[in-house]
């Protein structure tokens, strides 16, 4: 599994620098300390590479949704930060799978938009939580505005995304979006 976790680390990298058609498998291999032909037994080539990509990232991700407390304040707060932590962790990874969504082949494809989709209602849920009078387009629209400040961060200067206050400004923020809507 470490020479998978290799490979997968040396792809987040290549496919950021030089997007994912612009990365070859040498690429790959000489990255991860192995021939570009080594990369074969571990992965069926660069669309699973990809596809495994996003999957642990969903992983991830789908995991920090669910439901952990009561006050659903609380775990809304808990999944901006946790999320955005990913992000800050993960800055070429969250920007692979914002950018390069497009080169997904199916049956990846498919699968991962499920999985998006599924994360996006969870999202929602947890909004649905905190504004049980929100209209639901109400809901959509906060859980993508507090989704495209957190993902954001993958573009920011490297300077600004290694601030310590981060986290905390991200949630305040994310609070205020949905302190917006109880005002409404």
């Amino acid at each position: 599994m470490e020479r998978d976790q290799r490979i997968l680390e040396a792809a987040a990298e290549l496919f950021y620098e030089k997007g994912f058609h612009g990365t070859s498998v040498d690429q790959l291999g000489a990255r991860a300390g192995l021939s570009g032909p080594a990369i074969y037994r571990h992965f069926a080539g660069k669309d699973e590479i990809l596809a495994t990509l996003f999957d642990e990232a969903m992983d991830e991700l789908i995991r920090a949704t669910e439901v952990r407390d009561d006050d659903p304040d609380q775990d809304f707060q808990r999944l901006v930060r946790h999320h955005v932590e990913f992000a800050i962790r993960n800055r070429h990874l969250v920007n692979v799978t914002q950018r390069e969504d497009r080169s997904l082949a199916d049956p990846w494809r498919r699968r991962v938009n499920r999985r998006r989709l599924r994360y996006v209602e969870s999202w929602e849920e947890t909004l649905r939580r905190c504004l049980p009078q929100a209209q639901p387009w109400e809901i959509s629209v906060a859980t993508q505005t507090c989704l495209g400040m957190i993902f954001s961060i993958a573009y920011w200067p490297a300077k600004t995304s290694r601030t310590p206050e981060l986290a905390d400004a991200m949630v305040r923020s994310a609070s205020d979006v949905v302190d917006s809507y109880r005002r409404h």
